[in-house]
């Protein structure tokens, strides 16, 4: 109990104060029990009938004046004791706040500070950052309509709020799904959608992902429709590619889940491959499809063509007008033929697997390409040089003639002819050795020096560049060797050279150069889903859950890159992720009074966030309302794409510098 007085003494002179008040109450309006020898009190008036007493248990007693309590008699009396005493409390509490205020006054702590401190109730900090660009954005992609109108739910909270919290959270934070609902109550959207955070939980999530997954065809195809329609994207070029995504625990009933080759991934660990069409204006995904760990790169192409054809068609977009272009494994005789009787003009590079493809590759002599630079570097070293060609594909009878472009790379030779000395250099210090231990154990007779050199050179990757030789002389055994220089010849002849083929003749040497050095824009795009959005390691164990959980990492790449796309249009040397991490610090201060009343406010910006702020809401109330002026843009661009409804108070973000 809260007590006024610092010392024990004044505590225990005010216990003592409070008991003979009590007892002097008592003594005034208590009398002897009835019924009883002994006296005693009772609180019960002495109106009661004495009948009504009989219980067992109850000793009763009365006043000899009546109620106990004089406060609480009837009539104009116990009105007017009872009004008196609520006045009185009234006056209480005024005089109480008038001496905090002139306590306060007194010590010099009557400040701004104080006054606001002693008016709120409550503050809540709750995250902001790049959350509007982001729902904007999602919201002209009408993502949450779309997964609606597939999956319709009857539920509180329907399955496009959830596939729409879930992509923002891949977007800014990503987390695992028992985590997504502490990211939600830390953010303005839990304000912002009016949805309890509690609904979001992991079972919600988890069925979320498992209808979605038996529409994510049409879903993705409706979403990438509104994408290439708003935001008018130029599919001349679609680059193909595959990734491995890494899995985590054991999938025994998986179809996708499967060990396979995959290069830079672990071989003991169940993978998925991911395939991608991605537009050559901003990398922009337009298609994919996930596969098995176990299918092989080129088992993925012709069912890639096939998906391709019928995104163009929903389109509109012509099939000759489109350039596929693919790395070294995507492309064989088969596929080749395939492209030619599908229309489809295609850019890849060729493994030479046939002795017709390895004899373009070295049918001419390397000062040969240096009178035909790619580019500006005419140095043999740091220089690109190609030379045309034409490549014959065969395949069940059929045959065709495509246009070819070997290619040399100055840096790419120096590497592999360093990497080949240091290797040869290896092999040599691991003969050295083999030499050193002749006379030892099993290494006395000519035979097993032999073989055990000969084993240096298996396991080695230029073991075929070096040829061994153990004899015996008089009354030892030696070893020597040397480099088979014809051999070696020949492979540095194909050092630094990689075959390009394509059917459209109209593409010049350095056009094809230049496309296919462009690919690398979608193994950044794979960075992007494995590293900023982490989409692995995945722990989900139902093959549904997954391809639901696929869909949503790549709606969250498609807005990350639109993002990108848009920025950059906008003349701003920003990546997605540089947007991202600039507006991180940005909150909305909620502050509750104690008379009910809620005021939102946003935390204080430096100059580089308003700057872009303000090309960003720019960029969205253009794409939100293509058909304003830009004048009209100018004056209204606050109101169109920055208004934040919480619980029905508009918050606009201020923009002055």
């Amino acid at each position: 109990m809260y007590s006024t007085a610092k010392s024990k003494l004044g505590q225990t002179v005010i216990w003592v104060c409070w008991f003979l008040a009590l007892l002097a109450l008592a003594w005034t309006y208590g009398l002897p029990v009835r019924g009883s020898s002994s006296g005693g009190w009772a609180l019960i008036p002495a109106s009661v009938p004495d009948d009504a007493l009989s219980l067992v248990g109850i000793v009763t007693g009365a006043p000899p004046d009546g109620s106990i309590f004089p406060w609480r008699l009837r009539g104009r009396w116990r009105k007017w004791t009872w009004a008196r005493y609520r006045a009185a409390r009234v006056a209480y509490r005024r005089v109480r706040w008038a001496a905090r205020l002139a306590r306060l006054a007194v010590m010099g702590a009557m400040t701004m500070a104080g006054v606001v401190d002693l008016l709120t109730r409550a503050q809540l900090r709750r995250h902001l950052g790049a959350l509007p660009v982001l729902y904007a954005l999602l919201d002209i992609l009408q993502v949450r309509t779309i997964i609606n109108r597939y999956c319709p739910s009857e539920a509180e909270v329907d399955h496009g709020t959830v596939a729409l919290v879930l992509v923002l959270n891949r977007l800014m934070a990503p987390r695992p799904l028992y985590q997504v609902a502490d990211w939600l109550a830390q953010t303005v959207l839990a304000h912002w959608l009016s949805v309890p955070t509690g609904k979001f939980n992991d079972d919600r999530l988890r069925r979320t992902l498992e209808v979605m997954a038996t529409h994510q065809r049409e879903i993705w195809l409706d979403i990438v429709q509104q994408a290439l329609v708003r935001f008018d994207i130029d599919l001349r070029f679609i680059f193909y590619d595959l990734t491995a995504l890494v899995m985590q625990g054991s999938y025994a009933q998986s179809d996708l889940a499967d060990f396979g080759f995959a290069h830079n991934t672990p071989s003991d660990k169940r993978k998925i491959k991911l395939g991608m069409d991605a537009a050559g204006d901003s990398f922009i995904p337009a298609d994919y499809l996930a596969w098995s760990g176990r299918t092989a790169d080129l088992a993925t192409v012709q069912e890639n063509m096939d998906r391709l054809l019928r995104l163009l068609e929903r389109r509109g977009w012509p099939v000759q007008d489109i350039l596929i272009i693919g790395d070294r494994a995507n492309l064989n005789d088969e596929l080749a033929l395939t492209y030619a009787a599908k229309r489809l003009k295609y850019l890849a590079g060729l493994q030479p697997q046939r002795k017709a493809h390895r004899e373009l590759l070295r049918a001419r002599p390397e000062r040969a390409f240096y009178a035909h630079p790619l580019t500006a570097e005419r140095r043999p070293a740091a220089g690109t040089f190609g030379l045309p060609c034409e490549v014959v594909f065969k395949h069940a009878g059929r045959q065709v003639i495509h246009q070819g472009l070997v290619v040399l790379s100055g840096p790419m030779c120096t590497a592999v002819r360093q990497g080949r000395a240091k290797q040869l250099r290896v092999l040599c210090s691991q003969l050295v050795d083999v030499q050193g231990k002749i006379g030892q154990k099993r290494c006395r007779s000519v035979k097993e020096v032999q073989a055990r050199a000969e084993t240096r050179l298996r396991r080695s990757p230029v073991g075929k560049l070096m040829r061994v030789q153990a004899y015996e002389e008089a009354d030892h055994v030696g070893l020597r060797w040397w480099v088979d220089r014809d051999t070696l010849q020949q492979a540095m002849q194909a050092d630094g050279r990689y075959l390009l083929v394509t059917n459209d003749f109209r593409l010049s040497p350095q056009q094809m150069l230049t496309l296919y050095r462009a690919k690398d824009g979608s193994e950044k795009r794979f960075e992007v889903i494995k590293q900023d959005l982490r989409v692995r390691p995945i722990y989900l164990h139902r093959d549904d859950r997954i391809e639901g959980m696929l869909l949503l990492n790549m709606i969250a790449l498609l807005a990350y890159s639109l993002l990108e796309r848009e920025v950059r249009r906008k003349g701003l040397a920003y990546t997605a992720r540089q947007v991202r991490d600039k507006l991180e610090s940005l909150a909305v201060i909620e502050t509750h009074a104690w008379d009910g009343s809620v005021l939102y406010r946003l935390t204080p910006m430096n100059e580089e966030q308003c700057h872009l702020l303000l090309a960003l809401a720019h960029i969205l109330a253009e794409w939100t309302n293509p058909r304003l002026s830009p004048t009209h843009l100018a004056d209204h661009w606050p109101v169109v794409a920055w208004q934040i409804p919480l619980k029905g108070v508009p918050l606009t973000l201020p923009m002055a510098v």
